[in-house]
């Protein structure tokens, strides 16, 4: 899934040899990662060429079983192809930059950023996770050492766990499902978030932590909004609870969690499903508990905080305050309508979109295998695909729809650099 890179800040420095340098703000999901120079980003995009090159001649053998020489020319061809795989980088500039050719750098970085994260061979490798690790460290001047971190649950207690500094989250995911007990095969449907406790008791679900990023780290750079890591369900369709219930430590995670939502107004059981389930909880029932609040209004659904829309009508914003916006085109009856949320939690809205359309997309993938399982001999050889086909196409595919995260920016600009000076 293509990753919320953006770059809103270009800020021209000195070195102490007198020459000067351009430092690029690069943030993910709208909070500031790391800063780093064209020079850098440009030395990582050749390590990142070079190692998909490497891994795609690796499986290639000569006759008799033989390794082909890294020197031969067919190589020397792969390694030209696969690394066309990788997005352009943005070229060097070899006359003093205006104002326009910053901008454009800017843009074109934020762009390469946005694409390369697309091949997920990418962003596994330890060339693209050793980048970012060293990039958070250096902005924040965290070196690796032993720390101690909490990890929240949804009742409110914790686990503490000893970690590395530069450990990242799917690491830290592991180790805390590990300590949970909680199944290898079931980590996938649940993720760490940055959680957000405000003063008159409400809670906010700042973002999805990515797993290269180093938590510990990221932390320490959101201090003012008094953050704290939190482990949460990932999936949006509440059906899928019932892949869970065999698993003691992922029922448990389920069962705080809809408590939780309960407690919180977010799940709006009648009086009656209240009684009910206030029975099962004083049973320990969590198996049936959860059976009956999957059946409940509004389960499942992730609460963010209000917001503002310009669907069906304009809105009214109130001073000044610094915002993000969502935008993407919407179906309404037979009529395509564009729509624009304006809020901070765009990124994770964003996110949640996509999840909904993935987990539909796979829904029904499954049902379609389901059906051609079914189907008679007779209509498996035709080359016409039958009624029940088509409908299971366009009654469980949601249309494609394009999203745009859009931060504001405040970009530093400048006039004479050279290029020797980055």
């Amino acid at each position: 899934m293509k990753l919320h890179f953006s770059i809103t800040a270009a800020e021209e420095l000195r070195e102490r040899r007198g020459g000067r340098y351009v430092l690029y703000s690069v943030c993910l999901e709208g909070f500031l990662l790391g800063k780093a120079r064209y020079s850098q980003l440009r030395r990582w995009d050749a390590q990142v060429r070079r190692r998909l090159a490497v891994r795609h001649r690796a499986g290639v053998r000569g006759r008799g079983g033989t390794r082909l020489r890294s020197s031969s020319p067919f190589c020397a061809e792969l390694r030209r192809l696969f690394g066309s795989k990788v997005p352009a980088f943005p070229p060097k500039f070899y006359l003093a930059m205006t104002e326009s050719m910053a901008d454009e750098r800017r843009s074109q970085l934020e762009q390469y950023l946005q694409n390369v994260t697309l091949d997920s061979n990418i962003t596994k490798s330890d060339v693209f996770i050793g980048f970012f690790r060293k990039l958070q460290q250096d902005t924040f001047k965290i070196k690796t050492q032993r720390a101690s971190l909490d990890v929240y649950l949804a009742d409110g207690s914790s686990i503490r766990l000893d970690i590395q500094t530069s450990d990242t989250a799917e690491r830290i995911l592991e180790v805390t499902s590990y300590k949970m007990g909680l199944s290898r095969e079931l980590i996938g449907y649940f993720s760490l978030f940055f959680i957000q406790d405000h003063s008159d008791g409400a809670l906010s679900v700042v973002k999805k932590v990515a797993e290269f990023e180093l938590p510990y780290v990221s932390l320490q750079s959101m201090k003012e909004l008094h953050c704290k890591l939190g482990i949460r369900k990932w999936y949006m369709d509440p059906s899928l609870d019932t892949l869970l219930m065999n698993c003691r430590a992922s029922v448990n995670l389920l069962y705080m969690q809809a408590i939780q939502e309960i407690e919180r107004n977010w799940v709006k059981p009648t009086e009656e499903e209240m009684q009910e389930l206030g029975f099962l909880q004083k049973t320990a029932n969590k198996v049936k508990f959860l059976e009956l609040v999957r059946e409940m209004q509004f389960y499942g659904y992730i609460r963010l905080d209000p917001c503002l829309c310009d669907y069906p009508e304009g809105p009214e914003k109130d001073g000044e305050e610094e915002t993000l916006e969502l935008r993407f085109e919407y179906r309404d009856s037979d009529t395509w309508q564009w729509i624009t949320f304006y809020t901070k939690q765009a990124f994770l809205l964003s996110s949640c979109l996509k999840k909904i359309i993935s987990e539909q997309m796979m829904k029904a993938s499954k049902e379609g295998q389901e059906t051609e399982v079914k189907m008679p001999e007779a209509t498996k050889t035709s080359n016409k695909p039958s009624i029940q086909q088509k409908q299971v196409v366009s009654s469980s595919f949601i249309p494609r729809r394009r999203f745009f995260v859009q931060p504001n920016e405040e970009d530093c600009v400048f006039e004479k650099i050279r290029e020797e000076d980055l």
